[in-house]
């Protein structure tokens, strides 16, 4: 993903609210399920990452993105913003 392509996106996720939060439970399987099903229905998520989570959010981001074949756009705080194209019918196109 190129720097053009990050920026745009960031601009997307700018006005999107987090969907999901990461407690002190962390990631757990049913958590990156939720967040793989998601991924049905929208290309660009937004997750919270609340105080009571031990966790790097940096890390939390990696292992989220690995687990559901997604891409990092940005880790800000304690938010977490992740991207991964529909493949049948792309709603973001990428330049």
């Amino acid at each position: 993903m190129t720097s053009k392509q990050r920026a745009y996106l960031k601009s997307l996720a700018s006005n999107l609210s987090p969907i999901f939060q990461v407690g002190k439970a962390s990631l757990t399987p049913e958590f990156t399920e939720a967040i793989r099903e998601a991924f049905n229905t929208k290309e660009l998520i937004k997750i919270a990452v609340l105080k009571n989570c031990a966790d790097d959010p940096n890390e939390i981001a990696e292992m989220v993105a690995e687990r559901t074949h997604s891409q990092v756009v940005q880790v800000i705080g304690k938010k977490i913003i992740l991207y991964k194209p529909d493949k049948k019918n792309p709603k973001i196109i990428l330049k």
